[in-house]
């Protein structure tokens, strides 16, 4: 089953990169939409509310792929298909890259007013006053967050756990999205879907980083460099996630990252990530290059490592029906009657009429 499993992932792969996310009906709008309802029945300023929202909401999920999973766990190809439907669902990678290159085309026309137009489709900061470095800087940055949160993590998530892991990251990722953030209404309600996000990026980060080291040479990068920008400057970011991807990007593109961003109303200031030059539209380009080379790779991974599951089961199996059998013969051959002599070979017993006495 887990081999259906990794075919699954690998044509939900596929999907989103010929088709991208749905542009009507998407699955994750419907969860938001019901996530927003749920919120407003449990919603209270305190922790504890955040909890009981967080557990619900991504539990569902859960709930519903491990269902999906156990009513298809004789049936393969509905396996394979559900699975291909969710990783479908759940990606974002053919999205991010036109995003991205809708907004370098913008700037590379000098159209400011269309480029901060675009922005809110990537990050949630103020575009009003940015100018080309800093539209620049928010987009590579967002590019190199969002190769993790809609590419690598979810299908780290699918090889580890299927379908429950596929629609469960989604949920928390999303969560994350909406009440994740600083201000007033979330302050304490939203902390707990904060931290179960970045639990469960701590590795899919890391592994999006690694990656974009390993493949940085396809954006006119150098390992040692993006290697060393990633260990050096990835703990400096507030997020314990965002700062590797991010840094790792910075140093493979060869450009500076970070400072002040200013988010409707609210500012924060960043430490640098990298010491090259501010990015410019030409580096948005590479970025997206560089993802979507990052999310195949994570797709070849997460498909290799499902199949590598597949094959350990079976033959665990293989070995167990062998003991089974093996147990099975001993049992029979211990099993022998008492006339039997200990070379197996049955001593055979004289016919009745030759018995003493029995002839009368």
């Amino acid at each position: 089953m887990r081999a259906a499993e990794a075919a699954g992932m690998l044509a939900g792969y596929g999907l989103d990169a010929l088709f991208g996310d749905p542009r009507r009906w998407h699955p994750v709008a419907g969860f938001g939409t019901a996530a927003s309802a749920l919120e407003k029945r449990v919603y209270a300023p305190d922790r504890a509310a955040g909890a009981r929202f967080a557990a619900i909401a991504v539990g569902a999920p859960v709930l519903a792929g491990a269902v999906v999973a156990g009513l298809t766990r004789r049936q393969p190809v509905l396996r394979a298909v559900a699975v291909a439907a969710a990783t479908w669902t759940v990606l974002g990678a053919r999205t991010l890259r036109a995003e991205a290159h809708t907004m370098a085309g913008a700037l590379d026309r000098g159209d400011l007013d269309a480029a901060r137009g675009r922005l809110g489709h990537l990050c949630g900061r103020d575009p009003s006053a940015l100018d080309e470095p800093e539209l620049s800087r928010a987009t590579v940055e967002s590019v190199a967050e969002n190769t993790s949160d809609a590419i690598v993590a979810p299908l780290f998530w699918g090889a580890v756990a299927g379908l429950p892991g596929l629609l469960g990251y989604r949920a928390a990722n999303t969560l994350d999205a909406m009440v994740g953030h600083r201000s007033a209404r979330y302050a304490r309600f939203g902390t707990p879907a904060a931290r179960l996000d970045d639990a469960l990026n701590l590795a899919p980060s890391r592994l999006t980083a690694a990656l974009t080291v390993a493949l940085s040479p396809l954006a006119g990068g150098s390992p040692g460099r993006a290697l060393h920008v990633w260990l050096h400057d990835g703990h400096r970011h507030p997020s314990p996630n965002a700062g590797q991807c991010e840094s790792s990007m910075a140093g493979a593109l060869g450009v500076r990252l970070g400072g002040r961003n200013v988010y409707f109303g609210r500012a924060e200031t960043r430490p640098h990530l990298g010491d090259g030059a501010p990015p410019l539209a030409p580096d948005i380009a590479r970025a997206a290059r560089l993802s979507g080379a990052v999310g195949l790779a994570a797709a070849g991974l997460a498909t290799a490592y499902r199949l590598a599951a597949a094959y350990r089961l079976a033959t665990a199996n293989r070995l167990a029906t062998a003991n089974r059998l093996a147990a099975a013969g001993h049992a029979h051959r211990a099993g022998r009657s008492p006339a039997a002599d200990p070379s197996g070979v049955r001593t055979p017993t004289r016919p009745a009429s030759t018995r003493q006495g029995g002839m009368r």
